[in-house]
């Protein structure tokens, strides 16, 4: 059976913003998705325009956006991938970190994004700092997921290990620009026909403060083959186990993983 996932390329900063996603949740969930993917920090402006770091963008572990997305996701019934920039208490930390609920509103896991560009209108090391941790596939939904952030796509070896470990779909929420978006689709098209995964990754809708932000929401499939480019408020895509398994029986799914060979390359390095 498949499992259907929705795409929502909207943001919800605004006054009006929990509304409107209750709403399109609800609608994924009417379509008969299971899960709904957010863009980058889906509850914040874009913040990285300006190198001005702002105390409120930030908040504690389940802070008041953790709360609004735990919320909407047992509202709606439906698993929901969101994320914020979270303050590490002990520390004074933060972290642009992804939050994926399932549909009684539980934390599943959360992953904090681990490569950080730092370019005009993507300021983005001056707001939060490098994730700590590898990222792990995640149980308790209907196929194993991963979790990259943005940039963290165009470091493959983050793909590679989730798709090594078990992970049947990663999921890339992004803040990217129009104008790169044919660079962004050949690397989610590499990672996931090396990785043999389904790649999904919703983009933010529209420019703000001046960035141009934008162009479409993007699922491919273990393959290669592109399955969705949509800008549409909410779309959805069927992901299928048995289309996961095929790609790791085949070239190049088949080839082993040398980890150790790899491991002991980058010891040398670092």
């Amino acid at each position: 059976m498949a499992f259907r996932v929705a795409f929502i390329h909207d943001v919800f900063c605004d006054t009006e913003g929990d509304e409107r996603l209750r709403a399109l949740l609800g609608e994924a969930k009417d379509a008969g998705a299971k899960l709904a993917l957010l863009p980058e920090l889906p509850l914040n402006d874009w913040a990285p325009a300006s190198r001005r770091v702002r105390d409120e963008d930030a908040e504690e572990p389940e802070g008041p956006r953790h709360r609004r997305l735990a919320e909407a996701a047992q509202t709606a019934g439906i698993a929901l991938l969101g994320g914020a920039i979270v303050r590490d208490p002990a520390s004074g930390r933060r972290f642009n970190r992804a939050l994926l609920f399932d549909a009684a509103g539980k934390l599943l896991a959360g992953y904090d994004k681990c490569h950080l560009p730092s370019e005009e209108g993507f300021w983005e090391s001056d707001h939060y700092e490098p994730g700590d941790e590898p990222a792990r596939p995640i149980e308790g939904l209907e196929m194993v997921a991963g979790i990259q952030i943005c940039s963290d796509c165009n470091r493959p070896e983050g793909s590679h290990l989730l798709g090594a470990r078990g992970a049947e779909f990663i999921v890339c929420p992004r803040a990217t620009p129009t104008a790169s978006y044919e660079r962004w689709l050949l690397v989610f098209r590499a990672n996931a026909l090396t990785s043999c995964t389904y790649i999904l990754s919703p983009n933010r809708p529209h420019g703000e403060s001046g960035v141009e932000i934008g162009g479409p929401s993007v699922a491919v499939a273990p393959d290669g083959t592109v399955l969705l480019e949509s800008t549409e408020p909410l779309a959805v895509v069927d992901l299928e186990r048995e289309a996961v398994e095929s790609a790791r029986r085949l070239y190049p799914g088949y080839l082993s993983v040398r980890a150790g060979l790899y491991a002991r390359a980058w010891s040398e390095l670092s």
